[in-house]
């Protein structure tokens, strides 16, 4: 096995072990509280607390955890644009579009 691959896999270890602990956050009273706010984290549109996502604001692929910290309720319009990204570079993307 290459260094490659085994980063890869390592990587990828971690990402399901991550998913795993977003799952388990997703039932718990902390987050159910948070949804039930009934807000977009980042569009701030007022969207029905069962039609929010989890997101996680430094994503996973780019290093971030399934912790309190890193985990906001968001509508999905904004998680499927959002994607990878990074907060810096979020706040870029959405200025672009604003500009057009």
């Amino acid at each position: 096995m290459q260094i490659n691959d085994w980063q890869s896999e390592l990587e990828a270890k971690a990402i399901r072990k991550e998913k795993q602990k977003a799952r388990e956050i997703r039932k718990s009273q902390w987050w159910k509280n948070r949804r039930a706010i009934n807000i977009c984290h980042y569009c701030e549109t007022p969207t029905p607390a069962r039609q929010l996502t989890m997101d996680h604001v430094v994503p996973l692929a780019r290093g971030g955890r399934s912790v309190k910290s890193n985990l906001v309720p968001c509508c999905k319009s904004c998680n499927n644009q959002k994607k990878n990204l990074l907060p810096i570079e979020w706040v870029e993307f959405l200025e672009k579009i604003r500009k057009k």
